[in-house]
């Protein structure tokens, strides 16, 4: 008795001995809550994977796939724009950081990437189209020069080695990159080591090849294999950029899963089933490029090599979203001009008579699924986080590291043997599958480093652990559970493939929308539904931003 007298207070209302029965059962249902939720949400999916991916396994379709006149090329231009993309993104982002970090330039790059992270990819790659087009802005720019009077014969989209589609995929993943890689060089540790190295005389490149791209590079792994499963099978910016005689093996995959011939639909489920297989050797390869690079690199010489001394301003950090600032500017011109012929760089006339007529109803679909979506999402990601396991946190993030057109697929089939196929439910729980794992990516890093100091302190006081998590914990995390939010609804409003799987063609969001527009010639209409598809989740960061601010208006220690 003596010695828990003198004990902390704090001390004894930790102990698990000296917990209330009750407290303790409390714990044990909302970890069972906790555990129930992501089942739900998740393990559905293994069983689909194995209605979608069983035809792969009978060797006749192989021979078909194989010798199928689209497979060959189809696979070249796939795995072409994958790993480029994700090399040039991972190169750009690597000397974008050594050339502004530390320094002004670097503070504006990262002021300016929440803008272009809500940027959607299917929006980015129509602006790209428009710049980029043999009519494009900078066709026209070229034609005012030299005097052409009709458009340049190149093919500069949907080009059949899939350039454009790698360069824009690997601008767009760029921005993801940079976001990462702020986020790991915001520790302190990182920042002592630039001053030490810089004292001793080391040059700026000599920090980052020597000392900070082997710590940051294993820490991306998982970034990274989320960069390349994406770049691997996505469906919506290939439709838009990529080749067409014939497209990327995700694509081809879409069609043929999509067709009513049981034979066609068992070659699709081989191409997603060889995606995943090229997904796993490529993370196989890149491992053993790495051990290979850390071997004939692991001694230093440690001979200084003094680079030349330059100090960056903070114009620096802007030429990084030059594509995405020209983007967005050809997406609002064409919404509002009136005529635009051939080389004016600028529209004969401005009107908003494709706003007047435009249609809002893809917009509020998207919109109330979002919510919905992101609303379920919340509480099952601050449940997982505060009584989920840790050991298994890894497999949460499956979603994002596995190409995602056989898990829409897998999506479709379980909804279709629950009979709940073509319905709000269905679409939502699809877009859960995505949005919930990158919520618990954007919440775990402030969730984990919080100070539980004060959660003792509240259930010292009597206080239970539910009631101390929404009176102290939840309240003071409350600015990174607000950026969960905003990135869970930016991504909820960006799925194409699970919205027209599970949807059935019968919920039309602005994703469906700009995708079905871009195969037509009315640009002032697909540039519309760009915008609004760019407005939703932007507006939510704003609206985070703002909430933000206002929140920790009289609390100093959260803003």
């Amino acid at each position: 008795m003596a010695e828990t007298l003198r004990q902390p207070v704090s001390s004894i209302a930790l102990t698990p001995a000296n917990k209330p029965k009750t407290e303790t059962s409390k714990i044990s249902v909302a970890r069972l809550l906790a555990i129930a939720g992501v089942c739900l949400t998740l393990l559905p999916i293994v069983p689909g994977l194995l209605w979608v991916l069983w035809p792969a396994f009978n060797m006749d379709v192989w021979h078909a796939l194989v010798t199928d006149g689209q497979f060959a090329r189809a696979l070249i231009s796939t795995l072409s724009s994958a790993i480029g993309s994700t090399l040039l993104s991972l190169m750009a982002a690597s000397l974008i950081a050594i050339w502004l970090y530390p320094g002004k330039g670097w503070a504006l790059a990262q002021r300016q990437l929440p803008i272009f992270l809500a940027f959607p990819h299917i929006a980015f790659a129509i602006g790209i189209a428009f710049l980029i087009a043999p009519s494009g802005w900078l066709a026209r720019g070229l034609a005012n020069l030299l005097e052409w009077s009709s458009p340049p014969q190149w093919v500069s989209i949907r080009d059949p080695y899939a350039i454009s589609l790698t360069i824009t995929m690997a601008i767009k993943e760029t921005w993801f990159l940079l976001w990462i890689m702020a986020t790991l060089l915001g520790e302190q540790a990182i920042s002592r080591q630039i001053t030490l190295a810089n004292s001793l005389g080391y040059s700026r490149r000599q920090v980052w090849i020597s000392a900070l791209l082997p710590q940051l590079l294993p820490r991306m792994g998982w970034p990274l294999v989320a960069v390349l499963a994406y770049s691997l099978s996505v469906v919506d910016m290939a439709v838009i950029l990529g080749p067409s005689t014939p497209p990327t093996l995700a694509v081809i995959s879409w069609q043929w899963l999509t067709d009513p011939d049981a034979m066609t639909q068992a070659k699709g489920s081989a191409a997603a089933l060889c995606l995943m297989i090229l997904l796993g050797l490529l993370i196989v390869l890149a491992r053993a490029l790495w051990w290979w690079i850390k071997r004939l690199y692991r001694d230093p010489t440690g001979i200084r090599k003094p680079g030349r001394i330059f100090k960056t301003r903070a114009v620096s950090g802007i030429p990084v979203f030059i594509p995405g600032w020209l983007a967005l500017a050809i997406l609002v011109l064409w919404s509002v001009a009136g005529g635009w012929f051939f080389p004016n760089l600028w529209p004969n006339s401005l009107s908003l008579k494709s706003w007047n007529s435009a249609d809002f109803g893809p917009m509020l679909t998207a919109l109330w699924i979002g919510m919905a979506t992101v609303m379920i999402s919340l509480p099952l990601t601050l449940a997982w986080l505060e009584w989920g396991s840790r050991k298994h946190h890894g497999w949460l993030y499956a979603p994002l590291i596995l190409p995602s057109l056989p898990i829409a697929a897998a999506q479709y089939h379980v909804l279709l043997h629950l009979n709940l196929d073509s319905t709000a439910i269905g679409v939502i729980w699809s877009h859960l599958t995505w949005t919930f794992p990158y919520m618990v990516l954007v919440l775990v890093g402030p969730y984990y480093n919080f100070d539980n100091r004060y959660l003792c302190t509240a259930q010292a006081l009597g206080h239970s652990h539910l009631n101390a998590c929404l009176r102290i914990k939840w309240p003071m995390l409350m600015k990174p559970i607000l950026a969960a939010m905003s990135v869970g609804f930016a991504v909820s409003v960006a799925q194409y493939l699970p919205t027209l799987f599970s949807g059935g063609g019968r919920f039309a969001t602005v994703t469906t929308e700009a995708v079905a527009l871009s195969a037509g010639s009315n640009r002032r209409v697909l540039a519309v539904q760009s915008i609004l598809q760019t407005a939703l989740p932007l507006c939510a960061f704003m609206l985070a931003i703002l909430l933000t601010a206002w929140y920790s208006r009289n609390r100093q220690g959260l803003k």
